[in-house]
């Protein structure tokens, strides 16, 4: 599967998501993403490779011992490591193929901001934006 940045400049690959996906609801999610939570999935380092672009990648420490990797062009947050752990956190969200899988958890529910109730009643549902009301 591929992805990429929002401008294009970074290119990855990746042979398989190795944990399920998880939408993330932390605070440093919800930052890093400017969104409500964050889709992330454990993909191991040696089923993930650099395509294009590496020379693009920056790298912000969020927390001791991780590192938050995003394009140093567009800002788009593409995976976050720690360096001893054996996997990369994808963010599924960048991946231009369908990864075949649906999120099987929401973690952090305890930091998800209370105007984030994707069941409310009321709320309008629009396919592409919407028209003027």
């Amino acid at each position: 599967m591929k992805g990429s940045c929002l401008c294009q400049a970074i290119e990855y690959e990746i042979d398989q998501l190795d944990g399920p996906i998880a939408n993330c609801s932390c605070r440093t999610c919800r930052k890093a993403h400017g969104a409500a939570f964050a889709a992330t999935a454990r993909v191991m380092r040696e089923h993930f490779r650099w395509r294009k672009g590496e020379e693009f990648v920056r790298a912000f420490a969020s927390s001791p011992d991780k590192d938050r990797l995003f394009c140093g062009r567009c800002g788009t947050h593409l995976v976050a490591h720690r360096p001893a752990q054996p996997h990369v956190i994808l963010r599924v969200a960048t991946l231009d193929d369908d990864p075949g899988q649906r999120p099987e958890m929401h973690i952090w529910k305890s930091h998800e901001v209370p105007w984030a109730d994707y069941a409310q009643e009321g709320i309008v549902a629009c396919g592409e934006w919407p028209v003027a009301r």
